[in-house]
């Protein structure tokens, strides 16, 4: 994670979308607080009080001496929506495309309901 000074409505709703992806799995272990305020250049506050909003929508457990780690019952996307996903991503970028007009193919080309 990049970007010095953010909020932790910010840093709540991208450790939240990094979650939901999958990209942290159910039982992974988030970075302890003092080192992810330290990494984001922001008081260890800020982002305790983002794990704390993670943690009252269920999507994390904190235990004291045992850290952060994201909740069993967090659904993730099958391995290959993963996969398919990073090489989306890695071919977009390759070809200059940013996120949100990756995002604007994929919906274009959306077959679900």
């Amino acid at each position: 994670m990049d970007g010095l000074g953010l909020p932790s409505g910010q840093i709540h709703q991208r450790l939240r979308t990094i979650i939901q992806s999958g990209a942290l799995a159910a039982g992974e272990k988030l970075p302890p607080v003092r080192q992810l305020a330290r990494d984001l250049g922001v008081a260890t506050g800020t982002v305790a009080k983002a794990y704390k909003l993670l943690e009252r929508e269920g999507l994390v457990a904190s235990r004291a001496g045992g850290g952060t780690r994201v909740n069993s019952s967090v659904p993730a996307p099958p391995a290959p929506v993963l996969q398919a996903a990073r090489t989306l991503s890695e071919l977009a970028v390759g070809h200059g495309l940013g996120l949100e007009e990756t995002i604007s193919a994929v919906r274009a080309s959306w077959t679900g309901s």
